[in-house]
């Protein structure tokens, strides 16, 4: 048993340091949630990610505003930055110009991208190094590398995956563009839609029907430079991710040297559905930082603004809420840092991949529409954050496999549902 002078010693210093706390909530959240890479990642990567964060904020984030106004971003000049820091190879093959490291190295630098403030800008890169560029990095010919990976690598070029089309998107086996071999070329016919990066891009990695067998073994992936003849760009406007450009890709008669065939033809499918695991798990990493610094805004926000005598945050409705909303941005990251430990391991990390990306798009949805409430007004408004990741995370549960596909895949892979 306390004696009650030391009972009423304990509850004034508790007082006191509730009051500090009080004062320093937004600070402490974000000191927190900042050591957590900490324990995840090593020094190296650390150091990386430091890199990383003196381009941003120097180079990226005083003009994001800028930028969403513009609904551009120069990605050419700032693609070319980070390629020069080795930036866009890091787990890419030397002999291509990347630094040949672990994939753990480009987590730590897909979660850095979430201290841009917008999603349009880390989205345009993580296309680049993570979605247009798997596939031609394991199975592409040399020449092929050398001609199209190692520019990407060195930021001279921008570069996108053209596979949602206007009539199949997440059903992959359902596409219709057709690329029929004539000659030593071929002659790409069809239209693919919703390419991030589309507008401004040199190249793009596309998937599409090589022949008239099943639609698991008829796909091909394929190099197409967007300057060639019948390819023609319309740009698409958005809800949100506003200086990310999307396009829709037309292309009639398209030809293309047989050479840009990334692999075997007929194992385009297959490479798509590996190359979505890396799409995957960067668009879980991505959203880690923006939504601890949209949740530490919040919690400095709601302490300061007055209603009904006290301070908003001052509501456990509130303080309870934000304090769920973060233990929920912990859980998906532990369940991400698992994914990304065991694909370090090179193990299949589908199923773990499909469970973080569906609680990534549902949990961003959740946690942007919890926090834009306790903003009121300004929440609605362009000039805050929350507003602006409310509608720029919103295609996580659409982009990259829809949350019912997640679904049918975890579903699959755990016996909960049969193969068809």
């Amino acid at each position: 048993m306390y004696s009650p002078g030391i009972c009423r010693h304990y509850l004034s210093g508790s007082r006191n340091l509730f009051k500090i706390q009080q004062q320093n909530k937004s600070i402490r959240y974000a000191s927190y949630a900042s050591t957590l890479p900490e324990r995840f990642y090593n020094e190296e990567q650390l150091e990386m990610q430091s890199t990383l964060k003196k381009v941003i904020d120097a180079e990226i984030n005083p003009h994001v505003n800028k930028w969403e106004d513009e609904l551009q971003f120069p990605s050419h000049e700032i693609f070319k930055k980070l390629g020069h820091l080795g930036l866009l190879g890091v787990n890419k093959p030397t002999e291509n110009g990347g630094l040949g490291l672990s994939y753990k190295y480009q987590a730590a630098i897909l979660e850095e991208l979430g201290s841009i403030n917008c999603g349009g800008v880390p989205s345009a890169i993580s296309v680049h190094t993570d979605m247009a560029t798997p596939a031609l990095t394991l199975y592409g010919s040399n020449e092929l590398k050398k001609e199209f990976l190692d520019p990407a690598i060195q930021g001279e070029t921008v570069a996108c995956v053209a596979v949602s089309e206007p009539s199949a998107g997440s059903d992959v086996a359902g596409l219709k563009t057709t690329a029929v071999r004539k000659g030593d070329d071929y002659v790409i016919n069809g239209e693919k839609i919703w390419i991030t990066n589309g507008m401004k891009a040199d190249w793009t990695c596309l998937i599409a029907n090589t022949s008239q067998g099943a639609p698991h073994k008829n796909k091909s992936l394929i190099i197409v430079p967007l300057n060639s003849k019948g390819v023609t760009r319309t740009k698409i406007r958005k809800m949100g991710l506003h200086c990310s450009d999307w396009a829709q890709l037309h292309f009639e008669d398209v030809r293309v040297p047989v050479k840009n065939l990334i692999g075997e033809e007929g194992k385009g499918f297959t490479y798509q559905m590996l190359q979505f695991q890396d799409e995957r798990l960067a668009c879980c990493l991505t959203i880690f930082k923006a939504l601890d610094n949209l949740i530490s805004e919040t919690v400095q926000y709601t302490g300061q603004r007055k209603a009904f005598g006290k301070s908003i945050l001052d509501n456990q409705a509130v303080s309870f809420r934000i304090g769920e909303l973060a233990t929920e941005v912990e859980a998906l990251r532990a369940l991400t840092y698992k994914a990304v430990d065991l694909k370090e391991q090179g193990q299949d990390v589908t199923l773990l991949a499909s469970m973080a990306k569906l609680k990534a798009g549902r949990l961003a949805r959740e946690v942007t529409d919890g926090l834009l409430q306790y903003w009121g007004g300004m929440g609605y408004s362009q000039e805050t954050l929350v507003s602006r990741f409310y509608r720029d995370l919103r295609p996580l549960s659409i982009a990259g496999g829809a949350d019912e596909v997640m679904l049918q895949i975890i579903s699959k892979m755990t016996g909960m549902a049969g193969k068809k």
